[in-house]
Parts: structure tokens; C-alpha cells; sequence
């Protein structure tokens, strides 16, 4: 499975969060440590307060924090809130795309299938164990389980 760019920077975003949830961290600063666009990460941020994960603040002691505990957010609702928007395959668009295999597509189940698997595995770890707790990439490593 690859996700999009897209919901790998949500789940960046909510790891560094994670990491420091008493404090409010700002859109640029996480666009520093991560070395993504701000203007792109903006637009992550959105999607993720429509999603109900973050909440922001403006203002000198503003910045963006999570709604609820990272160990109450799942992985996989998160990807799935995220990649609703992006097909695995064209007949898995809404309205099932263009496909011309249909009805007698033997693909599309099985790639569901592997898809729910996927997801179920995701299911499984929540945004705390993967917190990141700042100073960019090469930042202050966490220890590995």
C-alpha cells in the first residue's frame, strides 16, 4: 500500500504533537523541523481539524495541539480520514471510476481485502506510540520498542 504524501504529513503532524501535548506547536515550525512546505502543511492542518484530530489557536501563545489523546487516536482512522479522497485502483473511485472489468473483476475484492487488512493493522497502534518529540529529523531519537 502507498499513501499520499498528503496523509503522510498528517501523521507527521500528529506525531510531533504527540510528543509535546502540553505545549502548542505552530504550523512553520513544523514545517521547519520536517522540512515540508508550510503553505502544503496548511493545508494538511485544515483537513485535520475537519477531521476533529487538531485544534488551533492564534496569538502569541498559539499553535496547533491535539483534540483529544494521542493514545485515543488510531492509526488507521486517521489514514482513513485522510485518504478518503485517494483510490487504491480506479474502480475503487466513487462511483467506481472508469473501470471496464466490471462486473467480472476478480481484482477488486482481493485488493480490499488487503486494503481492510492494512487498515486493521493500523487499527492497532494509536498516534502516542509513534510520538515524535521534536528537533527535526536528525532531532532527539525515541526509543525504539
Amino acid at each position: 500500500m502507498r499513501l499520499a504524501s498528503f496523509t503522510d504529513y498528517g501523521l507527521r503532524v500528529l506525531m510531533r504533537l504527540a510528543g509535546t501535548p502540553d505545549e502548542a506547536v505552530s504550523t512553520g515550525q513544523i514545517a521547519d523541523e520536517f522540512e515540508i512546505s508550510q503553505h502544503h502543511l496548511a493545508k494538511v492542518v485544515r483537513d485535520l481539524g475537519r477531521g476533529g484530530f487538531v485544534s488551533s489557536r492564534r496569538g502569541r501563545s498559539g499553535g496547533l495541539q491535539l483534540t483529544r489523546p494521542a493514545q485515543t487516536i488510531t492509526l488507521g482512522e486517521v489514514v482513513r480520514h485522510l485518504e478518503q479522497r485517494f483510490a487504491i485502483v480506479e474502480c475503487f473511485r466513487e462511483g467506481g471510476g472508469s473501470c471496464v472489468l466490471r462486473p467480472r473483476c476478480q481484482l477488486k475484492p482481493r485488493l480490499a481485502a488487503a486494503r481492510d487488512a492494512f487498515m486493521s493493522e493500523l487499527d492497532r497502534s494509536t498516534v502516542a506510540d509513534c510520538a515524535w518529540h521534536g528537533g527535526g529529523p536528525d532531532g532527539p531519537a525515541i526509543a525504539a520498542e
